[in-house]
């Protein structure tokens, strides 16, 4: 955030060595290592790599911790991930069927990340071009843009 990612991408690897050398048995520290480190590769355009280390991210966390807050963010960060790389329909599973149900149990309807989570599934449905033909997303591109017409929905 504001800084370098080249050059804090070396040490955030050796963060992650250490946490797991000297303090193995501390699971939450070895996490925080690991999103700090995937945040880095997003952030230097290594996607698939940081996609890979979100996966593993989201999975320990469920296994650690079960399905709390920082389990469901972790999950969110993986959906943010997927409609990066566009496994729009990988995301859009993930959001609907386990994120937005355990938010919507915890947290709440109205939850800044059950928020956020909503928008995870609007942007995997709405950038995938399988959902094109979708008559409930032309509805809403319609709604969205009060200016649209029948002819111009179908440029979209």
């Amino acid at each position: 955030q504001g800084g370098k990612p080249e050059e804090a991408l070396p040490v955030l690897e050796a963060n992650l060595v250490l946490n797991r050398r000297y303090w193995s048995h501390d699971e939450n520290s070895i996490l925080i290592a690991q999103t700090n480190l995937a945040a880095c590769l997003a952030d230097l355009g290594r996607h698939n790599e940081a996609l890979v280390l979100k996966r593993v991210i989201f999975a320990k966390q469920v296994a650690t911790f079960g399905v709390s807050h920082e389990s469901i963010i972790s999950g969110s960060n993986l959906a943010n991930s997927l409609n990066e790389l566009k496994l729009w329909d990988e995301s859009e599973q993930l959001v609907r069927d386990q994120l937005v149900p355990a938010a919507l149990r915890l947290l709440g309807a109205n939850h800044h990340t059950t928020l956020l989570l909503s928008h995870r599934l609007a942007t995997a449905l709405w950038l995938n071009p399988e959902r094109r033909d979708d008559p409930r997303l032309n509805s809403a591109r319609r709604r969205r843009d009060p200016v649209s017409t029948p002819a111009r929905s179908r440029l979209e």
